[in-house]
């Protein structure tokens, strides 16, 4: 796979112009994405409350994950490839009205799922389905027009991602019992790319740190062939975790590609990076994915903890991380901000740790599970939302000339 960027300057032949939110692909959809993560958590907290009732035809529960996965999650995603497949093949960002469009059917998506008890649940799927396969053909389009046939593996990814909402909507009409297996599939499929690109982005970036804060200090080990059986570890992991949950081999596998994981990030360097959180905080998402997986072999062996402790750390800590970490990093890099962390930034990894830390503690607090679980969505919302006050300035205007991009 080439190699991946997100800090990188213009296209050369690129004038601005339009709007600067649509100016290039991680505008838009980090900023919808960042606020539809703070708006859907208390939503679904008041309806597991009793407070509300949901407007869905999906139940509470597969509602809360599939807006989690295939909204929030799926809308970072699509914001990172747009941001760095031009990079790849050295064509011209997607921008203006075709980038317009498809940020609109992203948001139509959301509220066709949010109210398909009124549409009806064959017009939601319809709707909410059209995104994932219109930004398909898109990135379809890209790789191939920029013959950039060694990224095409990222087509698998997002087919993975569109079968998986596929499934969710297919029990909600009433055609079979998958909504479980398409919710996997998607936070899988999340996952494998955290483990696939966090897995070249952050000891790049280390690297790239390091070398100026400490240039006689030790770097981050090169990539080679322990890496990809390390990688693949975690692959077997996850597709075990998706395909065969409750066999013997599932957890076994699972907590293989969760040591696997741990050791890959334990070649990186980095605790010394604690000076800079910006760096430092995709150590820290990518602990939580190992940890996540570690949690979910345990849980599979001896049930000692509630399953979903292994899943919230999976998701609120390693995909609510890595997605603030990635978020804040190309956003700074992409408007011409220097690559540090300033209080704010810090306080967003902060909450979205407490939010982690808070809800993995929640099955165990008795009869505060409420209080807990209600401080932790305060947390997330907390962190997403203070994203959107802070960073909606930079992704809405254009980049500045100033600002280190390494």
């Amino acid at each position: 796979m080439a190699t991946i960027s997100i800090n990188s300057h213009p296209i050369a032949g690129a004038p601005p112009s339009g709007s600067a939110l649509f100016s290039v692909g991680f505008r838009p959809f980090f900023l919808l994405g960042s606020a539809w993560a703070a708006l859907a958590l208390p939503i679904w907290l008041c309806v597991y409350a009793g407070k509300v009732v949901l407007p869905s035809a999906l139940p509470p529960t597969l509602w809360h994950v599939h807006e989690m996965v295939f909204g929030f999650a799926f809308a970072i995603v699509a914001g990172f490839l747009l941001t760095a497949i031009p990079n790849w093949t050295g064509r011209l960002p997607l921008k203006g009205a075709p980038l317009a469009g498809l940020a609109s059917l992203w948001l139509a998506g959301r509220l066709a799922v949010l109210f398909s008890g009124s549409i009806g649940p064959h017009a939601a799927a319809f709707i909410d389905l059209a995104f994932p396969v219109a930004f398909g053909l898109v990135i379809a389009r890209e790789l191939v027009a920029g013959r950039n046939w060694r990224n095409l593996p990222m087509l698998v990814a997002l087919s993975l991602l569109t079968c998986g909402s596929t499934l969710v909507h297919l029990e909600a009409i009433g055609y079979a019992m998958t909504a479980p297996l398409g919710n996997r599939l998607g936070i899988a499929t999340i996952l494998l790319l955290i483990a696939l690109v966090g897995g070249r982005i952050v000891p790049s970036f280390t690297r790239n740190w390091l070398a100026k804060a400490r240039p006689n200090g030790r770097l981050p080990a090169q990539a080679g062939r322990l890496d990809m059986v390390l990688l693949l570890v975690t692959v077997a992991g996850l597709f075990a975790w998706v395909a065969v949950p409750k066999s013997a081999a599932a957890p076994w596998m699972a907590l293989a590609a969760g040591v696997a994981t741990g050791f890959r990030l334990s070649r990186w360097c980095g605790l010394a990076t604690l000076a800079e959180p910006l760096v430092f905080i995709l150590h820290v998402g990518y602990g939580w994915l190992a940890l996540g997986l570690v949690l979910l072999g345990f849980n599979g062996l001896a049930a000692v903890l509630p399953q979903t402790t292994a899943l919230h750390a999976l998701t609120v800590g390693a995909i609510g991380t890595m997605t603030l970490a990635v978020m804040t990093r190309a956003t700074l890099g992409h408007s011409g901000q220097a690559l540090t962390a300033g209080r704010g930034t810090v306080l967003i990894y902060g909450l979205v740790t407490v939010a982690a830390l808070l809800r993995l503690a929640a099955p165990l607090g008795g009869e505060s599970f409420l209080v807990v679980t209600w401080s932790a969505g305060a947390a997330w919302s907390g962190a997403f939302g203070l994203f959107v006050l802070l960073y909606s300035p930079h992704l809405m205007r254009r980049r500045q000339q100033t600002g280190s991009l390494t």
